[in-house]
């Protein structure tokens, strides 16, 4: 009898959903890289003509909404579609999206489709994620870790495609032939998904049953609760003129607001309510504990696509032999240095484990964060040259993606294969849901933090950039100190 095939030494599964992922990314980063500067652009141009603020901040929403919502599309897949349906569902929704894009129109237009993207996204991303981890059933040591390494590195390729493709597309021909494309790029990744679905043996086909358990309440009460709370706290703080909910930032910043508020009440409801084990409490601890570390980290890494991606376009020379690159392209760094390096850190975390060196998730964290405070600790003093009225050069942005994409290997897969390990098996798609709430976190607060940065004065770039140098930095150093406690909590989980 021969030996069943693999993919890279790891399940045939992984092929179908490493390459799901990746025409998924190539859309989501394809489209990202032009957001913010198609918005900016003047309607003369044919661009969408808003100021930078209201830009950044419909970026942020934008960008949030497409992980906040994978908390709603890990329930639905957990209790109604399954994990295999509710791809497929998303990855139409979010092809529909980028169509709608693609008509030249009103602003409504172009927000019905935003809408679209995000909503498939919401129902794609964690249940995508979630087959990974399933693919190894109850293997949780170096393997997973490995094999959510080469997943990654097909995020990135998608990534590196989409940013090209569209950027130049977008930048240089036609704002709405680059949405076209990233409507493409979703439907050949429909078009491969449906193919090679029986790699997948029936993982995430069905719903799974759930056992309520002794002392276990139903979460009507809660969810109510939830909402009229939220009603409550946007009343409260609009009539303290605290945000202004008439205006995208206000919007903004609120939604701000809603996020950390509602993943508070939702850790909370689950450790009184949840029905978990002394052990299960402490691993969801531990979860949440990651979650605010990856919206630090994602607060910092995800402006490459708003402050990073301004900073391009207008402060940084990008000629090359006479010809200027889109601003666009130059995010696609950090893909080339994840499809580079993601094989070296998947290797390297295997040997280390064999020789029982192997740093536990708390201290990657740690290091994933100092790491992105350096990327900015660069890009300081890119903004002092850029403050003298002079261009940087293109050597700046390149060695901080450099310097960030080493952070997200550290962090990012490493923290999507421990919470897969880490949820209570009844909560495990919503777990991963958390995770890219904090994703959603950091994106929002990556686009009103864009909001501050003026292309038309470089002065107050170099602060706007050193607080994210403090904040990382810091962040970073309270997870080593906190690793030994999380350790033990995280039990036989590394």
């Amino acid at each position: 009898m021969s030996a069943e095939k693999t993919f890279l030494g790891h399940p045939r599964g992984l092929a179908t959903l490493f390459f799901t992922e990746m025409w998924e990314r190539f859309s989501y980063y394809g489209m990202r890289a032009i957001l913010i500067l198609f918005m900016t652009t003047e309607t003369a141009q044919q661009g969408l003509g808003l100021d930078v603020e209201t830009s950044a901040a419909v970026y942020g929403l934008y960008t949030a909404a497409v992980y906040l919502l994978s908390l709603p599309g890990g329930w639905l897949a957990d209790n109604v579609f399954g994990q295999q349906k509710s791809i497929w569902y998303g990855g139409i929704l979010i092809m529909i999206g980028h169509l709608v894009l693609a008509i030249p129109g009103s602003q409504e237009i172009f927000f019905l489709g935003l809408a679209f993207v995000a909503i498939g996204t919401g129902f794609l991303k964690p249940n995508i994620s979630s087959i990974v981890g399933d693919l190894y059933g109850d293997d949780k040591g170096a393997k997973r870790d490995a094999g959510f390494s080469i997943f990654y590195m097909g995020i990135n390729i998608g990534s590196l495609l989409g940013q090209t493709v569209v950027s130049f597309l977008g930048e240089k021909v036609d704002w709405h032939m680059g949405f076209g494309a990233a409507a493409v790029g979703m439907f050949l990744g429909l078009v491969q998904y449906r193919l090679s679905l029986g790699t997948l043996k029936g993982i995430g086909e069905k719903p799974e049953k759930k056992v309520k358990l002794p002392g276990e309440r139903t979460s009507n009460t809660f969810t109510y609760a939830l909402v009229i709370g939220s009603i409550l706290l946007i009343a409260l703080l609009q009539y303290l003129k605290v945000v202004d909910v008439t205006t995208a930032p206000g919007i903004a910043e609120i939604t701000g607001y809603l996020i950390v508020g509602i993943t508070l009440a939702y850790f909370a409801n689950i450790f009184i309510s949840g029905g978990l084990n002394t052990q299960e409490r402490k691993q969801v601890f531990v979860i949440f504990l990651l979650f605010i570390g990856a919206a630090i980290f994602w607060a910092g890494f995800e402006q490459a696509g708003s402050t990073l991606n301004l900073f391009s376009r207008d402060y940084t020379d990008r000629f090359i032999f006479g010809y200027e690159l889109p601003a666009g392209v130059l995010q696609n760094f950090n893909p080339f240095f994840i499809i580079v390096l993601s094989p070296v850190f998947g290797a390297i975390w295997i040997r280390l484990s064999a020789r029982q060196m192997n740093p536990h998730t708390p201290v990657k964290f740690g290091i994933g964060l100092i790491f992105m405070a350096l990327g900015f600790l660069v890009m300081y003093f890119a903004a002092l040259i850029a403050a003298t009225g002079a261009k940087a050069g293109m050597g700046w942005l390149i060695f901080t993606y450099m310097l960030h994409t080493t952070g997200e290997l550290t962090l990012s897969p490493v923290g999507l294969s421990a919470t897969t390990k880490l949820a209570p098996r009844k909560y495990y798609s919503q777990m991963m849901g958390i995770w890219f709430v904090a994703t959603a976190l950091g994106n929002l607060i990556a686009g009103l933090f864009a909001g501050g940065f003026d292309p038309n004065d470089a002065s107050q770039v170099p602060d706007l950039f050193l607080s994210v140098v403090y904040l990382g930095v810091g962040a970073g150093i309270v997870f080593l100190v906190l690793s030994g406690f999380m350790k033990k909590w995280m039990g036989e989980v590394k």
